[in-house]
């Protein structure tokens, strides 16, 4: 016992130690956890709702146990929500995931360095773009009157009937992913390319010595190299599966096409903010949120039995 509290308050000497050490790097810590309480933990009060029937005027009422899910999961508006919700999201991480290694592996190839950066910016440039300056973007693209696209297609083919993929459902979805990889791939490209520059450029060397093209060296050091940090990747992005962007869906949708693309989040907001249904929208969110857990935590034990150095536990 007297082991274990020694251990203990040597750790903690060693921790305080390194804190006067660097406590300039410690200090920019202060700003991300201050936004972890405030918006994270301190509202976690809140998830009692879920389990109480919540009133504007009474406040919070009597506990209810399941009740209230139980009403959420029999509202069809929740169920298509939900599906819409998985169906986004799987789509997002099948089409957006590997897209970033991809490019980083590209760019990565660039040998000249003014090239090279002007790639770099056009790719993460876009990730700083608010969806609804994006969501106008694509209206003056594909706007049928006025819009740019259709505008070619008239050109090259003038009897051509052209349709606003904006409010058509049968492409909305494809709307919504396709621009979701183009805004969001550059922050992971960047991720990838810090990475592949800690590579040890010895390894190329002796690769090139024993005849390996780019393609083997590419396959067998810079992914090799690149697997654990993508897999703390892969854990985090299943980890959030469930959020389908919330920002984006809203700021592209529209009565024509939200039945294909509401999802929980603009349920929540609809539900909570327009409706006052309070409980009913802690009960979704919460919902949500414990399958991102689940999610991380499954996801994480299969990392760790394929590669003990892997996953982030």
């Amino acid at each position: 016992m007297n082991t274990i509290v020694g251990s203990r308050k040597g750790k903690i000497r060693k921790l305080l130690r390194d804190i006067r050490t660097d406590r300039a790097l410690y200090a920019l810590l202060i700003p991300g956890i201050v936004y972890f309480i405030l918006f994270h933990y301190i509202p976690m009060f809140g998830v009692t709702y879920a389990f109480r029937e919540y009133s504007v005027v009474k406040g919070p009422g009597e506990w209810v146990g399941l009740e209230v899910f139980q009403k959420l999961f029999s509202r069809i508006s929740f169920q298509r929500a939900f599906e819409n919700n998985v169906i986004i999201s799987l789509l997002k991480l099948v089409c957006g995931f590997p897209v970033p290694i991809i490019l980083s592996l590209m760019i990565n190839e660039i040998r000249r360095s003014v090239p090279k950066k002007l790639i770099q910016t056009a790719v993460i440039l876009p990730n700083f773009i608010s969806w609804f300056i994006i969501s106008g973007l694509l209206f003056a693209m594909f706007n049928v009157t006025s819009g740019a696209i259709p505008g070619i297609i008239r050109w090259l083919q003038p009897d051509a009937v052209v349709t606003n993929v904006l409010t058509d459902k049968n492409s909305i979805r494809a709307v919504v992913i396709i621009s979701y990889v183009w805004q969001a791939a550059g922050m992971g490209t960047i991720v990838y390319l810090a990475a592949i520059t800690g590579i040890d450029q010895q390894l190329y060397e002796a690769a090139m010595i024993d005849g390996a093209g780019k393609w083997k060296q590419m396959w067998h050091i810079t992914l090799a190299s690149l697997r654990s940090t993508i897999i703390i990747l892969f854990i985090f992005r299943v980890g959030s599966v469930m959020d389908a962007g919330f920002d984006q869906i809203f700021a592209l949708s529209n009565p024509l096409v939200v039945s294909k693309i509401d999802i929980i989040d603009t349920y929540v907001y609809k539900t909570g903010i327009e409706q006052a249904r309070f409980s009913e929208a802690t009960a979704a969110g919460l919902f949500k949120s414990t399958i991102g857990l689940t999610l991380v935590l499954l996801t994480n034990s299969i990392a760790k039995r394929i590669d003990s150095d892997s996953g982030i536990i």
